[in-house]
């Protein structure tokens, strides 16, 4: 079975919420804030989500703008993990922002979030950063990850 990952609408709010508010890691927007991204003010935007078997399982936030692309925010129901959800937004996200003119692609994830970051190697990004205490409830600090399209990033620790 295949994540099937389509544009969303504010139909999928209230599906989105549930999802975001089920990972306590994710970050928590107001309906507000994902509404007038779904309206298309501000910076260009790629507001994307996953489905299976019909069901809303995952989402990902991501601008780009003055050549940079920023993967802001994705979350994926913690009963859909491990089956490609992250993978295929993800791969979408990537896709979007490199039509929309990025070189490059930035991150930051939770430096506990050891299989979120695995993806991301896997994706091409690389560390190129730390932000100590970045985090809080729980406290953690941010590891910093870019995919640059062009050329080489420079990997900062293990990858």
């Amino acid at each position: 079975m295949r994540t099937a990952v389509r544009h969303a609408t504010s139909a999928d709010l209230p599906g989105i919420l549930e999802i975001e508010r089920a990972c306590e890691t994710a970050p928590h927007w107001t309906e507000a804030e994902y509404a007038s991204i779904l309206k298309g003010s501000g910076v260009p935007r790629c507001f994307l989500v996953g489905e299976r078997d019909g069901r809303l399982v995952g989402f990902a936030v991501a601008k780009a703008a003055a050549g940079e692309g920023e993967l802001e925010s994705i979350a994926v129901d913690p009963g859909a993990r491990r089956l490609g959800v992250g993978l295929a937004l993800c791969e979408q996200v990537l896709a979007w922002c490199r039509q929309a003119g990025a070189e490059s692609v930035d991150l930051e994830v939770r430096s506990g979030s050891t299989g979120a970051i695995r993806l991301y190697y896997r994706l091409g990004f690389c560390r190129v950063g730390i932000r100590r205490g970045y985090y809080h409830s729980p406290d953690e600090d941010a590891c910093l990850m870019r995919l640059s399209f062009k050329g080489q990033t420079r990997h900062i620790g293990k990858p």
